[in-house]
C-alpha cells in the first residue's frame, strides 16, 4: 500500500523560517532536503535530512499520528547535523500492507533506513510510539546507536489507559472541514497550546480528498485502533521492551513533560529499572518538540554525547 499523495503546497519546506524564528535561530538556515531509504521489503522509508553535508549525528523518532516535520523547530534550534524519519505509516513513508504498526515492525524499518542514510552510529531519539522503537532497534542493531533518549514515553505506559486521549483525536473523528476545525479539536484535546505552531503542524499532516473534505495522511487515522504489542486488553502491553532498555550498553536518557503522559509511577519505575540514566523533566505537554521546541533542543544538547 502506497503513502498518500504529497500535501496540496508542492513546497513543505514553506515553514522553516518561521519555525526558525519561533525558536531564536539567527543564523542562516542549513539545508534540508527530503531523503528516502529502502527496506527489506521493498516499501520506503522517507525522512528530512537536515545540513546533509555532514553525517547525522542525530535521528528523530516521532510518536503515533505525527510526521517527521514536528521535530522541525527543534532541529533548527538545536544546530546539528540531523535525521528526522517519518515511521512507516507516515508522513511520506509508505504504509504497511498488513497495518501493523508495533513498535518492534517500525524497528526492523528504522533500522534498514539508519543503515542506508546514516554511515556513522547516531543517537537515537523517539518520541511516544517511536521512543519504543527506538529502544528496541538499539537493542536490535547496537552497532548503529550510540546513544538512546526517549521522549515521555516508557515501558510502563499504558494504551488503554494512559493514550486514550491520543487515541481518541486521531481516530475519533475522521474528516474535517476546515483546518482550523482540527486546531480547535486539537485545543480541546490539549495536544497543543500554540495555535500558530498547532496549524502548522495540522497543515503538514493532512490532505485535501476529491470531495474537499480534508483527512490525515497517516494511516492510522484510517484504523480502528492505534499500535499494541500482544493481547490489546493487556494493560501493560509494552513491558518486554523494560528488557531491551537494560540490555543497551549506551548511554540511555528520558525527558518527561511535566502535563504529558508519564506520571510519577512511571518515572519511579524507569529509575528502578534503570537506574544509572539520566532523567530530565520540562514544562509542557507530551508533545514536547511541538510545544517547547528550543527548551527540549536545550535538554537534548547537554545529553548528547561526542
Amino acid at each position: 500500500m502506497s503513502a498518500p499523495s504529497a500535501p496540496d503546497s508542492d513546497d513543505e519546506f514553506r515553514f522553516l523560517d518561521g519555525d526558525a524564528a519561533r525558536v531564536g535561530r539567527t543564523t542562516p538556515l542549513p539545508p534540508v532536503s527530503r531523503v528516502t531509504a529502502s527496506t527489506a521489503d521493498h516499501r520506503t522509508v522517507s525522512g528530512l535530512s537536515f545540513d546533509g553535508a555532514f553525517a547525522p549525528e542525530l535521528v528523530t523518532l516521532h510518536g503515533a499520528g505525527l510526521n517527521a516535520h514536528s521535530f522541525d523547530p527543534m532541529l533548527l534550534a538545536l544546530d546539528r547535523p540531523a535525521l528526522a524519519l517519518d515511521l512507516p505509516g507516515h508522513g511520506r513513508s509508505s504504509w504497511r500492507d498488513d497495518a501493523d504498526y508495533r513498535p518492534d515492525h517500525l524497528a526492523v524499518d528504522i533500522a534498514d533506513a539508519i543503515e542506508h542514510l546514516a554511515p556513522e552510529p547516531v543517537i537515537l531519539l523517539g518520541h511516544s510510539l517511536g521512543g519504543l522503537a527506538a529502544a528496541l532497534t538499539a537493542a536490535a542493531r547496537p552497532e548503529l546507536v550510540r546513544q538512546v533518549i526517549l521522549v515521555d514515553m516508557t515501558p510502563g505506559v499504558s494504551p488503554a489507559r494512559d493514550a486514550g486521549v491520543v487515541r481518541e483525536f486521531i481516530q475519533g473523528q475522521r474528516d474535517f472541514g476546515s483546518i482550523a476545525e482540527i486546531v480547535e479539536r486539537a485545543e480541546r484535546f490539549g495536544i497543543g497550546r500554540d495555535r500558530t505552531a498547532l496549524t502548522r503542524g495540522v497543515t503538514l499532516n493532512t490532505r485535501l480528498r476529491p470531495d474537499g473534505r480534508l483527512e490525515w495522511t497517516h494511516h492510522l487515522a484510517h484504523l480502528d485502533g492505534l499500535p499494541a504489542a500482544g493481547n490489546p486488553e493487556d494493560p501493560q502491553p509494552y513491558a518486554q521492551i523494560w528488557a531491551s532498555l537494560e540490555s543497551l550498553d549506551v548511554s540511555l536518557a528520558l525527558i518527561a513533560a511535566s502535563d504529558g503522559m508519564l506520571t510519577t509511577d512511571h518515572l519511579d519505575q524507569w529509575r528502578e529499572a534503570l537506574p544509572h540514566s539520566a532523567v530530565i523533566t520540562l514544562t509542557g505537554p507530551h508533545n514536547l518538540h511541538e510545544a517547547a521546541p528550543r527548551e527540549l533542543a536545550d535538554a537534548v544538547r547537554s545529553l548528547m554525547q561526542g
